[in-house]
C-alpha cells in the first residue's frame, strides 16, 4: 500500500480567485484526494485526530500564549474581515490571524520558488 501511495503524484492545490472556484476544485478532485488520503490513514501515513489529542494540542497552545500586537486597521477593512469571518463561523480576530498566515506563507513559498 505504501508503494501505491509514493508512485502516485504529489497533489499541490492551485491558488484560487474566488471560494466558488476553490469549492469546484474541490468538487472535481473529491475522489481522488478522498482515496489517497484514505490509503494514507490505512497505512499509517496518516492518522485520525482524537478528542483526546486535540485536548492535549489545545492544551499545549495555551501554555505559550501568543504575543500581543496592535494595529491600526482602517475602518472599512475591519468591518469586511468582520462580515467574512462571520460567514466562515469564524471570530474575526482568529480570521483576520488566519489570512495573515496564510498571506505571509504563500509568499514565503513565492520567494523561495
Amino acid at each position: 500500500m505504501k508503494k501505491q501511495l509514493e508512485e502516485q503524484p504529489k497533489r499541490i492545490m492551485p491558488a484560487f480567485a474566488t471560494e466558488a472556484e476553490e469549492a469546484e476544485w474541490w468538487y472535481k478532485n473529491c475522489n481522488i484526494h478522498g482515496k489517497q488520503l484514505l490509503a494514507a490513514v490505512k497505512n499509517g501515513e496518516a492518522q485520525l485526530l482524537t478528542k483526546e489529542k486535540l485536548r492535549e494540542r489545545i492544551a499545549a497552545s495555551r501554555k505559550m500564549p501568543a504575543p500581543m500586537v496592535t494595529l491600526r486597521i482602517p475602518e472599512a477593512d475591519l468591518a469586511l474581515a468582520r462580515k467574512q469571518a462571520e460567514q466562515k463561523g469564524l471570530p474575526y480576530q482568529t480570521y483576520i490571524k488566519s489570512l495573515l498566515h496564510e498571506t505571509l506563507t504563500e509568499r514565503e513559498k513565492r520567494k523561495v520558488g
